[in-house]
């Protein structure tokens, strides 16, 4: 049987045969196809399929995919599902062509019983999009069942007297089939007393009635058997049959008769054992024997019948527990007999009351699990809900916490689908346990609960962040290569690839900045290496970013600063700046005999490369020609005279003076002055070489001498006077142009004495020019220099050259200019010309 809607379309025997042929079953396919085609438009609400009782597994039932109007092998792609009520899967999908297929055999007796027809709704499921199908099978009937008598032989006390065409009602025969192939008839042995009439009862079912035909004559014959036989209408017809025992019995004039021919009565489904469903009564007429009544039920199976009756009360009673999913209602015949055999008949209904005993039942269809974050309304699970009892114990509710993020919407019918409330955040929780409460509305509710854990896929949505936004690391200078100097970090809320960080250095801002060859950073853990040895005199601090990035798709990233500060060692000695230590020729520092005690003779200048208290510069004298007579000052490095001098002191003085840092360890450096005692600076004496002198020792003026010189000198004087005036000429017009012409070297011409401590309180420049050999020089006073000329002069040399600029003693030298070109060393190359400012 076929059919479209919920209408069903009998094909006929003929077809219903060919269909246990391979090539019967083609032409019946198309027969099928041709009538659904033709009754598609009748109606739209379900499609319907039929199919035979225990057939084999794997029979063909239909072509869904033509059925549904889809492309082929849309089923597959859409994860096509059959769903039945209670779990059962009666049929299934052919993995290959998705037709659909009988799953096992089908017995339509145990199936739906009596109910005629037998039809199982099904749902057909597809998923991307979600959409339904509502279909339903009807389960045809074989006639695979004979009917039976509940027992093999009835016996039957019938009084001669009994008048012909009395009715005697016997028990009927059960056959489980249904339609044409359940108990059609009855018929009975032949015999000339009897024959026998087929009933319908109120619920359908046929009953036996036998029929007196001719008067029974106890004293010809006292017993009579026949043959009782049902058929049902098969092709061919099934039977059974049972024997009739009749005993014909001496006059009894009244049968007993029932007070109502059709009793009604309600029992709930849970009511206990032995508990009373009805008491029936029964009256005879006749006395003695004959009058008294026993009861009887008048049922097909005594075994399997939930009822017992108490043969002389007539209380009926729940012998076996009643189920109403299983019956709603049960129809009962009871017989009362009177001592003499006469018996009458009533009927008895009893209607089975629906309790809420039944829990609801989830059935999970699809369920999706991890689903990704950052979706809305993604899908998560599609379930049906029933419930086996009826009425209101068959609504149901279904529920979720109110705290998760997903909705239950309803679908068709008992479906239900769970999606999410909006789009997750796998950071925030990774894993949500839901717990699926569906709940009858009987009394008591019951309810039952359905627990999944559902979790959610990671996206890469976060980039890395570092755990500062900027880190100052610190490492001391002259470290060796390849030193640990620190460590940056960044964590990725992600998970799985998308949460591993790999750390690598971004280009610098100042491009001048080798970075590449100072630090190197591990790209898996972030720790920072130095790659050379850095020189906190070169390098004080420098900076860079650095970058973490995921391995997402596409990849995510952060940046942070990275500040280096290379400490300070004690890695420079001091250097003298002042005198220089060059090699050339030594001038000695000119100190006036006249000088008082403090008296500035000069000053040692010095520098240290390193900074802090590794900068700090003390000065102590080591060794003097005449200890006492000179001394240092432990701070600014100013050599002065400790007392006043004197005509017993040497001439000449060497002085060796020491200047060490504040480091640890410390580091020093020495320097030797050479100071010249003179009587003044207009006559500045000036020791005549040893040879010399003992030439003049040795070779006395005599008159003759004496008189030739005076006699040259005269001749001389004019050009003396002469060459003396061109040279004074020279010089004047000099110091109208703003100054001296002096030679050119490392430092500048013009100096300062700014201690305010010694003989040269102001600005001036002196010439001092010596004759090599000669024990006589020429001295020339010049006019003063501006100070302001000097202080320009000094702070362009002082911003030229960034030696000082990067020194704590810059000070010290800008101030003591003076004493850096005080001596003419190898600035003014000595043998030549001294000047002194």
């Amino acid at each position: 049987m076929m059919g479209t809607g919920k209408r069903f379309f009998p094909l006929g025997s003929d077809i219903m045969e060919m269909a246990r042929t391979k090539v019967h079953r083609k032409k019946r396919q198309v027969a099928i196809l041709i009538i659904w085609v033709l009754l598609w438009e009748a109606g739209s609400e379900s499609i319907q399929y039929s199919v035979l009782e225990e057939s084999e597994t794997g029979t063909f039932v239909a072509n869904l995919t033509k059925d549904l109007g889809l492309r082929r092998g849309e089923l597959a792609a859409r994860g096509a599902q059959v769903v039945f009520k209670g779990n059962r899967q009666y049929l299934q999908l052919d993995p290959k062509t998705y037709d659909l297929l009988l799953n096992e055999k089908l017995d339509r007796e145990e199936l739906c019983g009596s109910t005629e027809p037998c039809v199982l709704p099904f749902q057909v499921l597809l998923e991307n999009p979600l959409q339904f199908f509502q279909a339903a099978l009807r389960v045809r009937d074989i006639n695979d069942h004979a009917p039976e008598f509940p027992a093999r032989e009835m016996l039957l006390k019938i009084s001669e007297i009994t008048t012909p065409g009395k009715l005697f009602p016997l028990k009927m025969a059960q056959d489980l089939d249904a339609g044409n192939n359940s108990l059609q008839s009855y018929i009975i042995s032949s015999n000339p007393h009897f024959h026998v009439l087929t009933r319908n009862r109120s619920d359908g079912r046929k009953f036996p009635e036998l029929v007196l035909d001719k008067a029974l004559d106890r004293e010809e014959q006292r017993e009579l058997r026949l043959t009782l036989t049902a058929l049902d209408g098969g092709s061919p017809p099934r039977s059974g049959s049972t024997e009739i025992q009749i005993l014909v019995l001496d006059i009894n004039d009244n049968a007993p008769e029932f007070a109502q021919e059709l009793y009604e009565a309600q029992i709930p489904e849970n009511n206990s054992l032995g508990s009373l469903i009805i008491t029936v009564s029964a009256t005879d007429l006749d006395a003695g024997s004959f009058g008294e009544v026993s009861y009887a039920l008048f049922q097909g199976d005594d075994v399997n019948q939930p009822f017992e009756i108490n043969a002389i009360t007539g209380e009926i009673r729940l012998r076996k527990t009643l189920d109403f999913e299983e019956f709603q209602s049960y129809h009962v015949d009871i017989e009362a007999t009177d001592g003499g055999g006469l018996s009458g008949k009533c009927s008895l209904v009893i209607k089975v009351l629906d309790v809420n005993d039944n829990a609801p039942q989830l059935t999970m269809s699809s369920l999706v699990s991890p689903i990704p974050e950052n979706l809305p309304e993604v899908i998560v699970a599609v379930f049906s809900v029933s419930d086996a009892d009826s009425g209101q114990n068959q609504q149901v509710i279904c529920s979720i916490d109110d705290n998760l993020p997903f909705l239950l919407r309803p679908s068709v019918e008992n479906f239900y689908t769970l999606v999410t409330e909006g789009a997750l955040d796998r950071e925030s929780q990774a894993e949500y346990n839901i717990t699926i409460t569906v709940t009858d509305l009987g009394t008591p509710r019951l309810q039952t609960q359905h627990h999944m854990t559902v979790t959610v896929s990671d996206v890469n949505d976060n980039a890395p962040a570092f755990s500062h936004t900027a880190y100052t690391l610190r490492v001391r200078e002259n470290n060796s290569p390849g030193l640990h100097i620190g460590r940056v970090s960044a964590a990725d809320r992600d998970a799985g690839a998308n949460a591993q960080v790999t750390y690598s250095l971004l280009p610098p801002h100042d491009p001048r900045l080798p970075l590449a060859s100072l630090v190197s950073l591990h790209a898996a853990t972030g720790q920072l290496f130095a790659l050379s040895s850095l020189d906190f005199e070169a390098l004080r601090a420098f900076e860079f970013r650095v970058g973490a990035a995921d391995r997402g798709s596409p990849a995510l990233s952060s940046q942070a600063l990275v500040r280096v500060l290379v400490g300070d060692a004690n890695d420079n000695a001091p250097f003298v700046l002042y005198p220089p230590q060059n090699g050339s020729a030594r001038c000695p520092e000119l100190v006036p005999r006249a000088a008082e005690a403090g008296y500035l003779v000069t000053k040692v200048v010095a520098v240290d490369g390193d900074s802090g208290q590794n900068a700090w510069l003390a000065y102590q004298l080591l060794r003097a020609t005449e200890p006492g007579l000179f001394g240092v000052w432990a701070h600014n490095g100013e050599v002065r005279t400790a007392r006043p001098l004197s005509a017993r002191d040497a001439v000449r003085h060497r002085l060796l003076v020491l200047v060490k840092d504040n480091g640890e360890p410390p580091l020093s450096a020495s320097v030797t002055l050479h100071v010249l005692l003179v009587d003044g600076f207009s006559q500045p004496y000036l020791p005549l070489p040893a040879a010399a002198a003992a030439e003049a020792r040795a070779d006395p003026l005599t008159v003759h001498l004496v008189v030739a010189l005076a006699s040259v000198s005269s001749l001389l004087l004019v050009a003396v006077l002469g060459f003396v005036a061109v040279r004074l000429g020279r010089r004047s017009r000099a110091a109208a142009g703003g100054g001296c012409s002096l030679p050119e070297g490392p430092f500048a011409g013009h100096l300062r004495d700014v201690s305010g401590a010694g003989t040269l309180s102001h600005s001036y420049q002196y010439e001092v020019c010596l004759t090599g050999g000669s024990g006589t020089g020429e001295f020339k006073f010049l006019k003063p220099i501006f100070p302001s000329i000097l202080s320009q002069d000094l702070r362009n040399k002082s911003e030229g050259n960034p030696t000082f600029r990067n020194s704590k003693n810059v000070e010290n030298l800008t101030e003591e200019k003076y004493y850096e070109h005080k001596k003419c060393g190898t600035i003014f190359n000595c043998p030549s010309s001294f000047r002194r400012v």
